[in-house]
C-alpha cells in the first residue's frame, strides 16, 4: 500500500515541464483565436492543475463546435515550429503596445517593476512572465476541452469574458490516456449515478442542500454503522450538539472574525444566533459542563454534526460542494504529553478506515499558520513542531502548505487517490492550543492545581456527503456488496415461479441481507438488464430447474454464473463478501 507522497526530483521536473508546456499552448491558442477573431482582446492565460485556460473578450458567443476551427489553426502554428522569443520593455512602452486592450493595461499598471516581459510567437505578442517551451513544435498533443464564462478578475461587477479550457502533453499517448480518464469520469459522475440509482437528488427549492432517498440513506447508514463501530473500539464517546448557537459563542471561538462570511444567521426573539458551520464550539461546551481530572484524559468526543456553510451558487457541485453536510467530527481533550500518541492513533484509524473503503493510496500535507489567525507565535511554533515530528517519526514524506492552516491551529491533511488518479482531501488532524485558552478550559492536575488541556480537532471521512460522492465515482456506482443498498435481486423467470422466488427472498431478508424481487411481467433478459443498470452485486435466477432441485442460479455483477447451488451455499458466498468487506462480489 502506497502511503507516501512521491516528491522526488524527477517528478518535480516533469510537473514543471508540463506546466511550462500548458502555458505555452495557452499562447498558441490565443494566437490562433486572434487569426480567426480579429477584434479579440485577451486577459489572462495561465497553466492550471489539469491543463490551461485563456480568458478572452470576443464580443460574441462561442459554441463548442467553434473549438474545432481554433484547434485547426493551432495545429498550423505548431507545424510552423515558431520560437517563443522573450523581450523586455518599460511599462510605458508596453502601455503603448497594448493600448487597445484594457485588460493588459490594467495588468501592466499592477506590475510593481519598472519593466515588463513580452513574448512573441510569430506575429502574436503577449504580456507574459513566462517561461515557455523553446518553440511551438515542441507540443506533442493538445485538446481544447470546454467553454465557460468568467468575470474579469473574478469580480461579478466586471465584464463576463469567454474562458476556453484545454490540455496538452508531450506525446499523443499521454493525451489519449488523459482523455480516456475524462470519459470514464463522465460515466462515473456521481450526480448522474446518484439519480439513476435513486440515492439522492437536488431541488430548486433548496439549492445546494441534498435530499437523500431511501436507498441513499441505506448507504449512509452502512457507512455510519462502520464508523461508529470503529470509534467505539477506539474509546470515543458520541455526542450531539445543537445546530443553532448564540453569536456570542462564535465571537469567543474566533469564527466571527475569521469565518463570518461563510455563516448563516437567525434571530430568535431578541437575540442573535448563527447556524453552526463547525462543530468545535459545541464540543467545548460539552467539555465545560463538567469538571475534569487529568485521570480522565484523553477525553475523545465524536460527533456526526450537521453543519451549514454559505457557498456561492457558482461553486455548488453535486455532493462535492454543498451548503449543508455532516462532518464525522471528533474533538480530543488531552495532556500535552499525550499529543503524539493521540495523533498516531488518529493516523492509524484513518489508515484502517481508508483501506476498508478501497483507498489504499494517499499522501499527507502539513499546513502551517495562516495570516489571519488566533494565538501567539510561540503557540504556533510548538503546534507546528509537534505535527511535523509525528509525520517524521511515522516515516512519511509530505508537502508543506505554508499559510494554509486553520485559523486556530496547524493541520495534517490526508489526500486519497481514486481509480481515476484524482486526489481528494478528506481527513484532517488539527492541533489547537488557542481555543482552550479562549474558552478558559480547565482540568485538575496531579498537583490539585488547575491546568489548561490541549485540543485536537479531526475528521476521518470529512464531509459524509462528499465522501459518498467520492465513493460512487471511485466505483462508478458499482459499490461492493457490503456497501450496496440492494445486495441481491431475485429474478423469477415467469409468474409460475413467483412463490419460489418469494421463498428465497424471504429467507435472505430474514438473515439480514438487503434484497428485492422483480415480479414484472417481462423477459428474463430485460430483468437482468435492469438489475445490471441498478448495479446490484448478485442476481438470483429462479426457474423450473431451480425449483425442482431446491437450488438457485447466481449471476454476479462482475460476470459469470454459478449454477445449481443451494441457498445455504449462496449465503456463505455473500456473507464472506460482506463480512470481509470485499471490493467485488
Amino acid at each position: 500500500m502506497d502511503r507516501v507522497k512521491n516528491n522526488d526530483d524527477s517528478n518535480e521536473l516533469k510537473e514543471k515541464a508540463l506546466d511550462t508546456l500548458n502555458h505555452s499552448v495557452s499562447h498558441i491558442m490565443a494566437s490562433a483565436i486572434k487569426k480567426i477573431y480579429k477584434d479579440a482582446k485577451f486577459a489572462i492565460g495561465p497553466s492550471i492543475k489539469n491543463g490551461f485556460y485563456y480568458d478572452i473578450d470576443l464580443g460574441e458567443t462561442l459554441a463548442p463546435e467553434d473549438l474545432k476551427a481554433i484547434e485547426k489553426e493551432m495545429e498550423k502554428i505548431i507545424r510552423q515550429d515558431l520560437k517563443f522569443e522573450k523581450s523586455e520593455m518599460t511599462k510605458s512602452e508596453a502601455a503603448v503596445l497594448f493600448s487597445d486592450n484594457p485588460y493588459k493595461l490594467e495588468l501592466i499598471n499592477d506590475i510593481p517593476d519598472s519593466k515588463v516581459s513580452i513574448y512573441t510567437t510569430g506575429d502574436f505578442v503577449d504580456l507574459c512572465a513566462g517561461p515557455h517551451v523553446q518553440s511551438t513544435g515542441k507540443v506533442g498533443a493538445f485538446k481544447l476541452l470546454s467553454i465557460a464564462g468568467a468575470y474579469w478578475r473574478g469580480d461579478e461587477k466586471n465584464k463576463m469574458l469567454t474562458r476556453i479550457y484545454g490540455i496538452s502533453f508531450f506525446s499523443k499517448d499521454e493525451l489519449k490516456a488523459y482523455l480516456d480518464k475524462i470519459e470514464l469520469a463522465k460515466r462515473s459522475d456521481h450526480r448522474v449515478i446518484g439519480k439513476d440509482l435513486e440515492l439522492f437528488s437536488f431541488h430548486d427549492e433548496a439549492p445546494g442542500f441534498p435530499f437523500f432517498h431511501p436507498k441513499g440513506m441505506i448507504l449512509q447508514n452502512i457507512i455510519l454503522d462502520y464508523w461508529r463501530q470503529q470509534h467505539q473500539a477506539e474509546g470515543y464517546s458520541e455526542i450531539k450538539t445543537p445546530v443553532i448557537l448564540s453569536n456570542e459563542l462564535w465571537r469567543t471561538s474566533g469564527h466571527w472574525d475569521n469565518y463570518k462570511d461563510n455563516m448563516y444567521f437567525v434571530q430568535i426573539e431578541e437575540s442573535e444566533y448563527a447556524v453552526k458551520p463547525m462543530n468545535c464550539p459545541g464540543a467545548i461546551l460539552v467539555y465545560k459542563s463538567n469538571q475534569h481530572s487529568y485521570r480522565e484524559f484523553p477525553i475523545r468526543y465524536a460527533e456526526l454534526g450537521l453543519v451549514h456553510r454559505h457557498e456561492k451558487s457558482g461553486v455548488l457541485h453535486g455532493l462535492f460542494r454543498v451548503r449543508n453536510f455532516t462532518q464525522d467530527d471528533a474533538h480530543i481533550f488531552c495532556l500535552e504529553s499525550q499529543l503524539k500518541d493521540e495523533i498516531v492513533k488518529i493516523m492509524d484509524l484513518i489508515d484502517r478506515m481508508y483501506s476498508v473503503f478501497g483507498f489504499n493510496n494517499y499522501h499527507v500535507e502539513l499546513s502551517t499558520r495562516p495570516a489571519k489567525r488566533i494565538g501567539s507565535d510561540e503557540i504556533w511554533d510548538k503546534a507546528e513542531k509537534t505535527l511535523k515530528s509525528v509525520i517524521d517519526e511515522k516515516g512519511l514524506d509530505y508537502k508543506v502548505n505554508e499559510g494554509d492552516g486553520a485559523f486556530y491551529g496547524p493541520k495534517i491533511d490526508f489526500h486519497i487517490k481514486d481509480c481515476l488518479d484524482r486526489t481528494w482531501q478528506c481527513a484532517t488532524i488539527q492541533l489547537d492550543f488557542s481555543m482552550p485558552e479562549k474558552f478558559d478550559l480547565e482540568y485538575t492536575g496531579d498537583d490539585n492545581a488547575k491546568h489548561r488541556p490541549v485540543m485536537l480537532h479531526r475528521v476521518v471521512l470529512g464531509s459524509l456527503e462528499r465522501f459518498i460522492g467520492i465513493l460512487i465515482e471511485n466505483y462508478s456506482g458499482n459499490l461492493p456488496p457490503w456497501l450496496a443498498p440492494v445486495q441481491v435481486i431475485v429474478l423469477p423467470i415467469s409468474e409460475k415461479f413467483y412463490s419460489y422466488a418469494d421463498k428465497i427472498n424471504n429467507r435472505l431478508r430474514s438473515l439480514g441481507y438487503r434484497t428485492e424481487i422483480d415480479n414484472r411481467v417481462e423477459s428474463l433478459s430485460k430483468k437482468i438488464r435492469k438489475a445490471e443498470l441498478q448495479k446490484i452485486p448478485y442476481m438470483i435466477i429462479a426457474g423450473e430447474q431451480e425449483e425442482n432441485t431446491s437450488t438457485v442460479t447466481i449471476r454476479k455483477k462482475t460476470g459469470g454464473d454459478i449454477r445449481n447451488i443451494s441457498v445455504d451455499e449462496f449465503v456463505k458466498i455473500i456473507s464472506n463478501a460482506v463480512e470481509n468487506k470485499n471490493a467485488a462480489p
